[in-house]
């Protein structure tokens, strides 16, 4: 990695949770005055990672990516705090930055009592999921994972509802057990390290011995590490039938906390698939890939059916968020260019395109106290802005060409079909997840926006909720039109992770440019 000297990621990472500190020193009073503060530092660190994101475009980076230099933290363990970011990492930061401030945003039709309580845990959930994308040391990934699980417990269990409570502690339950398999994947990954050479956490050294030789694990205790890893990511990303927890956090949670969990912290699984499994486990990860397909596939339909099923629209959302996730699964378990690459570009999509749901049903939760649909219809005729919008986000999310989610989906099932270890049945699957997403979201759209208007009092979006939702509008045609800025800078990240998958993956195509 290119090291750089400006602390640009240290910045980015700290800068929320400044924000929270300085909230507590405001009086419980102020809304206002909190909620300005905890936007103003969302945005500030959006900045930074916007200007992150720049130097790692403009070539201030390697092949293998940009890091600060690294910090001893624990010098007797070989633990460092070491940031960084590659190909991969960058959009992912990018993504929770950007998401952040609309998180935030969605305060503003909250109540007010304990806010500032809420705004505080927001910009600390955002600093911890900042930190697990950057970190490159493994000790540092594992507390910045288990720190992000702190906020976001007590923003369910406090700011839930009836329900809050325990979806709070089902998913605590689930994602901690989870986290305690994969720290003692990593403190096996350690201690066979250092009897072969090392006494490093240092992800990016862990990795270049394996790919040069000087550092070998047994298959079966390689199977074994893969498993403890990957438990972890499975509960995470909701992959079936690890995904029991996420319908009741997702719905129990405010919008604020659902956009931070649906939209960014699901992401965790999917990048953590691809940081540790593909890169420690390159054998173990060919060997497991058909059952991991087996499971997304499962997944995607299961998911995607019961969302069907759905009149609560959050809980919907929270099907759709389940069956996508397990697609993006699918890609990566694909193990070629194409597939990890498409999965890459379809966790921005999908976290743009559920912040945008999940912003779209708040408006019609603050108007009438439901997110029951059969409790409207005609909004088309007396909310055409919101109709609209509404649209667009809908199209978006079943794939339609030109918009965000189709380039990921199409890659997505490319990279399956031309997969060595999978191929057509699981890209079939795959396509009916596809077809599932429009009857379900079509179904939605035509029993709320289509029919006679029910209420004709409904106002129609104020300027305070257009905005937000009007620049993720922009942000989902964007790339939808110019998906090669996404692809571009996985290009080095993601061709060194599959050439040392193996001769067989590495022969297959590149990213597509």
């Amino acid at each position: 990695m290119h090291v750089i000297s400006l602390p640009i990621l240290s910045i980015t990472l700290w800068l929320p949770a400044l924000g929270a500190l300085a909230l507590m020193l405001t009086p419980a009073s102020q809304a206002e005055t909190q909620r300005r503060i905890a936007l103003g530092f969302a945005i500030a660190a959006l900045a930074a990672a916007v200007a992150t994101a720049a130097m790692y475009l403009t070539g201030q980076a390697s092949p293998q990516g940009m890091a600060e230099p690294a910090l001893p933290w624990i010098p007797a363990w070989g633990s460092s705090y070491h940031l960084g970011i590659d190909g991969v990492s960058i959009w992912l930061v990018v993504l929770a930055a950007l998401l952040a401030p609309f998180a935030i945003g969605a305060t503003w039709g909250q109540p007010e009592g304990r806010l500032r309580g809420m705004l505080a845990l927001l910009l600390a959930f955002e600093s911890a999921m900042l930190g697990t994308f950057m970190a490159q040391d493994m000790l540092l990934f594992y507390v910045f994972w288990e720190v992000a699980l702190i906020p976001a417990v007590f923003l369910i269990g406090i700011w839930g509802g009836e329900d809050g409570p325990r979806a709070a502690l089902k998913m605590f339950l689930y994602t901690f057990s989870g986290s305690v398999l994969m720290l003692l994947g990593i403190i096996g990954v350690y201690m066979l390290h250092a009897q072969q050479g090392a006494t490093t956490f240092d992800i990016g050294t862990i990795v270049a011995d394996l790919r040069s030789g000087a550092f070998v694990i047994d298959a079966g205790v390689e199977r074994l590490l893969f498993g403890a890893f990957f438990a972890a990511f499975a509960i995470k990303l909701a992959l079936w039938p690890f995904h029991t927890w996420v319908p009741a956090a997702y719905s129990a949670a405010p919008t604020p906390v659902a956009i931070m969990l649906a939209a960014i912290m699901s992401k965790f699984g999917t990048y953590g698939l691809i940081r540790f499994n593909l890169a420690l486990f390159p054998q173990a990860s060919q060997w497991a890939a058909p059952a991991v397909a087996i499971l997304a596939v499962i997944g995607i339909i299961y998911a995607a059916t019961t969302a069907f099923a759905q009149t609560d629209m959050q809980r919907l959302v929270a099907y759709s968020s389940v069956s996508h996730m397990n697609a993006i699964a699918l890609g990566i378990f694909a193990l070629n260019a194409i597939g990890i690459s498409g999965a890459v570009v379809q966790m921005l999509a999908h976290g743009v395109n559920t912040a945008a749901l999940l912003l779209l049903v708040s408006v019609l939760y603050e108007r009438r106290g439901t997110r029951e649909i059969t409790a409207f219809s005609g909004l088309w005729k007396t909310m055409p802005v919101y109709g609209g919008l509404t649209l667009l986000v809908i199209l978006a999310s079943m794939g339609l060409p030109g918009l965000n989610a189709f380039i990921g989906e199409f890659t997505i099932m490319q990279g399956t079909l031309s997969s060595q270890v999978l191929g057509w049945p699981f890209a079939g699957g795959a396509v009916i997840g596809v077809i599932l997403v429009a009857a379900y979201m079509l179904r939605m759209f035509r029993i709320g926006f289509m029919g006679e208007a029910r209420d004709e009092g409904l106002s129609d979006l104020s300027r305070r909720e257009v905005i937000p939702l009007a620049l993720l509008a922009v942000a989902i045609v964007a790339a939808g039109l110019f998906p090669s800025l996404l692809f571009a800078p996985l290009q080095g990240a993601v061709d060194g992770l599959v050439q040392h998958l193996g001769p067989a993956t590495a022969a297959l195509a590149r990213i597509p440019r």
